[in-house]
C-alpha cells in the first residue's frame, strides 16, 4: 500500500513536473512575443516621433512663409503707395493744385485700411494728419489765374487809348419849318458848319502826360507790350514765383491805368480783373507731405 502511494505521488509529480515545464515553455514563449511587441512599440514610436518633428518642422516653415508673405505683401504695398505719392506731389508742383496730392492720399488710407495690418496703423495715422493740413493750407489757383489771364490777354486789343479820338454822336438839329428854299440851304449850311467846327477842338482830361505822346501807329505796340507784361503774369506764376506775379500784375495795372481810357467800361473791366488776380496771388508754398513720407520709410524698415 505504501509502495502503491509513493507511486501515485511519483505519478503526480511526474505530471506536475510536467505541466511545469510546458508553462514555462509556454511563458518563454509568451516573454519572446512580449519582447517583439515591446520592440515593435519602440520602432512605432520612433516613427511617430519623427513624423512628429517633422510635421513641427513644416508648421513652423509654413508660419515663417505665411509670415514672409505677408511682410513681401506689405513692403510691396508700402513701395506701391510712396511712390505714388511721390508722383502726385509732382503732378501738385506742376499744376500748382492740391487735388492730385489729396486724391492719392485718399486713394492710400483706402489701401491701407483694406490691408487691414496693425503695423500700418501709425501710416493711416501720418496720411490722415497730411489730408487736414493739406485741406486746411491756402494754396494759389493756379489753373485758374492762368484762364483769367489769358481772357484779360484777348481783351487788350479791344482796349481805347487814352488820347483816342471819341466817336462823336450824332446830333440832329432841332429844325423849324423853313419859309423858303433859301432858307432850307441856309440852314444846311449852318449845321455842317457847326459841326466841322466842333471837331476841330477836342478838350479832355488826361491826368497822365505820357498818354498824350502816344502815335497812333504805337498802339500797337503798347497794347504788345501790355500782352507781354500779362504773359510775364503766367510765367511767374507757373515758375511758383508768387511775389514776381504780383510785381507783374502792379505793372500791368499800371499800364493800363497810365495808357489807357479810365472811363471805359472795357478798361474797368480789365482794372477789376487785374485787382482780383492780385488778391489771389498768394505767397505760401504748395503743402508737403513729409510726415507721411518718413511713416512710409518707417514701414519699409519693418518697423
Amino acid at each position: 500500500m505504501l509502495w502503491q502511494r509513493l507511486s501515485a505521488i511519483q505519478e503526480q509529480l511526474a505530471r506536475q513536473s510536467a505541466d511545469t515545464g510546458a508553462n514555462a515553455i509556454e511563458a518563454r514563449a509568451l516573454a519572446r512575443q512580449a519582447q517583439d511587441i515591446a520592440r515593435d512599440a519602440a520602432a512605432r514610436q520612433l516613427v511617430l516621433e519623427s513624423r512628429l518633428s517633422e510635421v513641427a518642422l513644416q508648421r513652423t516653415q509654413l508660419e515663417d512663409l505665411i509670415q514672409s508673405l505677408s511682410r513681401s505683401r506689405d513692403e510691396n504695398l508700402v513701395v506701391d503707395i510712396e511712390s505714388a505719392l511721390r508722383l502726385a506731389q509732382q503732378q501738385t508742383q506742376l499744376t500748382g493744385s492740391p487735388e492730385p496730392l489729396l486724391a492719392a492720399l485718399r486713394t492710400a488710407d483706402q489701401r491701407l485700411a483694406r490691408a487691414a495690418q496693425p503695423r500700418l496703423a501709425r501710416l493711416r495715422a501720418s496720411i490722415a494728419r497730411d489730408i487736414d493740413r493739406i485741406r486746411a493750407a491756402t494754396v494759389t489757383d493756379v489753373p485758374g489765374l492762368l484762364a483769367r489771364i489769358d481772357d484779360i490777354v484777348r481783351q487788350v486789343d479791344e482796349l481805347p487809348l487814352a488820347n483816342a479820338v471819341p466817336a462823336r454822336a450824332v446830333v440832329e438839329p432841332t429844325r423849324k419849318p423853313p419859309t423858303t428854299a433859301a432858307g432850307v440851304w441856309w440852314q444846311r449850311w449852318r449845321d455842317a458848319v457847326a459841326e466841322e467846327a466842333r471837331g476841330l477842338v477836342r478838350v479832355n482830361r488826361i491826368d497822365q502826360p505820357e498818354a498824350m505822346l502816344v502815335a497812333p501807329e504805337q498802339a500797337f505796340f503798347l497794347r504788345e507790350n501790355m500782352k507781354l507784361k500779362l504773359l510775364n503774369v503766367r510765367l511767374s506764376l507757373l515758375a511758383r514765383q508768387n511775389d514776381a506775379a504780383r510785381a507783374d500784375v502792379a505793372a500791368a495795372g499800371a499800364a493800363l491805368n497810365k495808357y489807357f481810357d479810365p472811363s471805359s467800361r472795357r478798361t474797368q473791366a480789365v482794372a477789376t480783373q487785374l485787382q482780383q488776380v492780385q488778391g489771389q496771388v498768394r505767397s505760401s508754398e504748395l503743402p508737403r507731405i513729409e510726415e507721411t513720407l518718413a511713416a512710409l520709410v518707417t514701414a519699409a524698415g519693418g518697423k
